[in-house]
């Protein structure tokens, strides 16, 4: 093989591999800036939901944006002595502004200010007012001359707890019934001993 024949060959040799490396070189640049722009809209969108401060469509009318408190409260809810258990699916995270979760039913979740106990009942489809307490389904437990619908808040009994905004660590205790004082302390023992699930 002639000296002619061997320069020819190492000058296709170095331009196949010339060629080569810069079309590599061309792909880790084209795959690089792809994972750059993947990088930059991931880090964009994340920035963006950290800092939301969108007001959620339905949400209450005096409330703070999403995010901007996270409060809990124990509830015990006595209607003739049996407890309600908010722990059912039907009544898991039904809003992103106040709820129960984790298949807890005595822990009120709330993740705005401005949020009041009427809107956990409403978004439960459960009826409450001063005289009543209305289930899903229709049954209605209300104020008569046998029985009475009674509200405690931290072991004071109020009116009505529909305006009320939940702070850190209360005890609610909503009881139907014709309870005897000793009965209505043995639920206030019980509410105040309930765990709250943070």
């Amino acid at each position: 093989m002639g000296r002619k024949e061997r320069r020819e060959r190492e000058i296709k040799r170095e331009n196949y591999a010339t060629k080569h490396s810069a079309e590599k070189r061309k792909q880790t640049l084209i795959a690089v800036g792809v994972l750059g722009v993947i990088a930059v809209i991931v880090g964009y969108a994340g920035f963006l939901f950290m800092n939301m401060t969108v007001e959620a469509p339905g949400g209450p009318e005096n409330a703070g944006a999403l995010g901007s408190d996270h409060t809990h409260a124990a509830i015990l809810v006595k209607i003739f002595g049996d407890e309600f258990d908010f722990a059912a699916p039907a009544y898991q995270i039904k809003s992103p502004w106040i709820h129960f979760e984790s298949r807890d039913g005595s822990t009120i979740h709330k993740h705005a200010t401005g949020v009041e106990l009427e809107y956990l009942f409403d978004s439960l489809n459960i009826g409450i007012d001063e005289q009543c307490f209305i289930f899903p389904d229709g049954k209605q437990f209300c104020t008569n001359d046998e029985y009475s619908l009674k509200y405690f808040i931290n072991g004071e009994k109020v009116q009505d707890i529909r305006s009320y905004e939940i702070m850190e660590d209360d005890r609610i205790l909503i009881t139907f019934g014709g309870e005897t004082d000793e009965q209505v302390q043995e639920y206030l023992k019980q509410v105040g001993n309930q765990e709250i699930i943070k």
